[in-house]
């Protein structure tokens, strides 16, 4: 991707200066808060660490927190610029630690090209970081540099210009290596640079299964052989070969992997087309590769490639790496990053880019679907699962290689990283491990969509429900096969031919001969697949349905309204959202999506459905009937509406936290509610927010979505007699997962207690399906 100077010049300086700042954890606002941040209160603290110095892990910021620690002298392709004109790019590695696996770092840029002085800074520093990432150090005082630290340092150091690459690299060799059909231990790898990368990457390699005497190492100076004195160092004397060849061209012939961290333009293409059979050429120099992807295709159609270059398939970047190395090491507290580690973090990239790709990471690089082949090797590095694969892997092998201080439980850690990923995440794995209690039967009418067929393989892989989909048989699962998906555990109906038609058909005109219903009308009326499903759950042969991934909202609910109707208790549906905001705090609002204008009455029930659906996902819910009103401050038909709903469900549920009319700061901040308005029930502010139409709740939703960066979870329907959930038009594979797991806990939840909810009085009134 092509940069602008002036962009990069604006966007490091900009209203502030630099990338980075520090920002405090706690509250330092009152007389109190600084005595407790600073004197007196900070001495306690103190002396606990004095008696015992692990406790420095828990009282101060030490266990996330990084040094990135640079002298300047291999800056980028920058070489040699020094440690001050190196501080962006150190900078730019603490943005990343914190975006990626949210670890704290400060910089630190060491005006000595002394591999000595380095390594007493950094030794000096110790009590006050968790870890240190070594940067842009030339070649060969790195491996000094690294080796001197890790032997004599307590906690994990890691040079990632070394380990970085090849970890990354070592996934996409794993994975490349599958698709061309060849033994790791078989090929033949040529490498062309040996600094710091070249090196590790050929190390770690031959951990990973290549055997060294299959390896040729290319330098400046031409090929690495046994004997040879120009430009040569203890590192690269490892990979001295015995060998009469001497130049790039002639190691490369015959090879089935090249492996570039060099220069732009050092692989021809007249070298690549003596490579082997189905060649992988990593070409990492950047930005410009060893050889361009557009002339390797044009040079070889069976090449597999990867480069640095985020424009082209296959980017080996090393964020992929680092942040969720330390995130692992940091979180066991381990006092090295050894082998173990960095295989555990390769295999686990590997893996992952097996899975199926969710929409949001295809999304964000402008594309329809990413499938594990010869363009998609190894993950994105926006792809938020590889903080929880990979950091999780990191872990586990530094729990059985012996360094973690503070081993975790396995699955226990994983739902620790799931909810660094976001309280939305954390919600969402809530539900999910509900379902997983007691997985339920849910029906798919869109059994034929992409997105309904991977998100019901994940449903059956983590054991969430039991999807059954309605479609052709034959085409379902030829899609599924070209999506590269399995559908065991998925049961498959095809409406036209269920042998349940006929007996659907009897009850669809029994349930509506008088609303001008014919039995042979039935007949046909029942080959919809959203009154099929409708009839499935009806006639108890599945629990819950979940469609309208490409249907309107009206398309979805009509049919279930025919057939599954209300709960007896209640006049209307309605639905509401769940909002997640920035803050991590959640707030349900009702009704977004149904009712346009309702009644006192109506208002009411949908508080109570609202308030049922706050504790589903284990929130005790406080209620306000909002309005442009306070308590009575504007005499108004529609502020009365809401008082008049906030009193009668106080009438109908004396436990529940409710008041109203009021506005909606007055709700959200108790400060305004508890002192302006002490006479309020209202404690704590508000999560449940109840509009007085559907024009103010859906207008309020979308804008904290769009403009306050509030996550949601819905649209959840409420009020019918047996789970119906309606996905929004172009939902994504995790938005369905999410919403099936609602479906299912609500179907657990009616299992357990039918007919047991008390609402205000029933008004004679129509449903919305006549």
């Amino acid at each position: 991707m092509a940069i602008n100077r002036q962009d990069a010049l604006d966007y490091h300086f900009g209203k502030r200066p630099g990338k980075i700042e520090v920002v405090p954890t706690k509250p330092c606002r009152t007389q109190r808060d600084l005595s407790l941040a600073y004197t007196p209160g900070v001495a306690e603290p103190c002396l606990e660490i004095r008696k015992n110095p692990r406790e420095a892990f828990k009282y101060t910021a030490r266990g996330n927190l990084v040094a990135v620690v640079t002298n300047g002298t291999a800056v980028l392709g920058l070489g040699n610029i020094g440690a001050l004109a190196g501080k962006p790019v150190m900078e730019g590695k603490g943005v990343l630690f914190k975006r990626f696996a949210d670890i704290d770092v400060f910089d630190i840029e060491i005006d000595s090209t002394d591999p000595q002085e380095v390594i007493r800074v950094c030794q000096l520093l110790e009590p006050t970081f968790g870890g240190i990432n070594l940067e842009d150090i030339k070649a060969p005082e790195c491996f000094l540099i690294e080796e001197t630290l890790r032997r004599t340092m307590k906690i994990p150091v890691f040079h990632d210009d070394q380990h970085g690459t090849a970890i990354i690299s070592g996934a996409a060799l794993l994975n490349a290596l599958e698709i061309v059909g060849k033994e790791i231990s078989n090929v033949r790898v040529v490498f062309n640079g040996a600094g710091a990368s070249g090196i590790a990457c050929a190390e770690h390699y031959v951990r990973l299964g290549v055997k060294q005497e299959n390896i040729l190492m290319v330098d400046t100076q031409g090929v690495i052989y046994k004997g040879r004195k120009e430009g040569m160092n203890p590192y690269k004397e490892r990979f001295a070969a015995e060998t009469k060849l001497r130049t790039l061209a002639e190691a490369i012939e015959g090879a089935d992997v090249f492996v570039g961290l060099s220069v732009k333009g050092a692989l021809t293409p007249q070298m690549l087309r003596t490579m082997a059979d189905r060649p992988i050429v990593f070409a990492m120099a950047n930005p410009d590769p060893e050889i361009t992807y557009e002339d390797a295709l044009a040079t070889r159609s069976d090449v597999l490639m990867a480069t640095g270059r985020s424009d082209y398939p296959n980017q080996v970047n090393n964020v992929l790496g680092f942040p969720f190395i330390f995130r692992g090491a940091l979180d066991v507290r381990a006092t090295a990053i050894n082998e173990e580690m960095k295989l555990a973090a390769t295999r686990a990239l590997a893996a992952l880019a097996k899975e199926d790709v969710p929409d949001s990471v295809c999304r964000a690089y402008g594309l329809e679907h990413i499938r594990f082949g010869p363009e998609y090797i190894i993950p994105k590095p926006f792809d938020p699962r590889v903080l929880v694969w990979e950091a999780a892997a990191v872990a586990q092998a530094a729990m059985e290689s012996g360094v973690a201080q503070e081993p975790v439980d396995l699955e226990e850690y994983r739902e620790r990283l799931e909810r660094r990923l976001g309280k939305a995440r954390e919600i969402s794995r809530m539900l999910i491990h509900k379902a997983q209690a007691q997985p339920k039967r849910v029906v798919f009418p869109e059994g034929e969509n992409d997105k309904i067929l991977r998100a019901c393989h994940i449903l059956v892989e983590e054991n969430i429900a039991r999807p059954i989909l309605l479609g052709n048989p034959e085409a379902i699962r030829i899609r599924a096969a070209e999506l590269g998906i399995s559908l065991a555990g998925v049961e498959i109906v095809d409406p036209a031919r269920s042998p349940k038609r006929q007996s659907y058909t009897e009850e669809l005109y029994r349930l509506r001969q008088r609303r001008g219903v014919t039995l042979s009308e039935a007949s046909e009326l029942i080959l919809n697949r959203n009154l099929f499903a409708s009839m499935m759950v009806h006639q108890g042969d599945a629990d819950a349905v979940v469609s309208g991934v490409t249907q309107h909202y009206p398309d979805t609910i009509r049919p279930a309204l025919q057939v599954i109707k209300m709960r007896e208790d209640l006049h209307k549906v309605s639905a509401c959202y769940a909002l997640i905001t920035r803050q991590g705090e959640i707030y349900f609002l009702a009704d977004c999506a149904v009712n346009i204008d309702s009644t006192a009455e109506e208002l009411a029930e949908i508080a109570l459905c609202a308030a049922e659906t706050a504790r589903r996902f284990d929130i005790t819910p406080r209620v306000a009937m909002l309005s442009f009103s306070n308590f009575g401050s504007v005499k108004h038909p529609l502020a009365e509406k809401m008082r008049r709903a906030a009193e009668l469900v106080q009438q109908a549920d004396p436990t529940l936290m409710v008041d109203g009319e009021m506005q909606a700061d007055t709700a959200v901040v108790p400060e305004i509610i508890e002192q302006t308005y002490p006479f309020s029930r209202l404690r704590g502010g508000a999560n449940v927010l109840i509009f007085p139409d559907l024009t103010s709740a859906n207008i309020a939703y979308k804008l904290l979505i769009r403009l306050g960066g509030a996550e949601a979870i819905g649209p959840i329907l409420m009020g019918m007699a047996k789970p119906v959930h309606v996905l929004q038009r172009g939902a994504e594979v995790e938005e369905i997962v999410n919403i099936a797991a609602l479906a299912v806990v609500d179907a657990q939840e009616l299992a357990a207690s039918a007919g047991r909810r008390v609402t205000p009085r029933r008004l004679d009134q129509p449903t919305a399906a006549d």
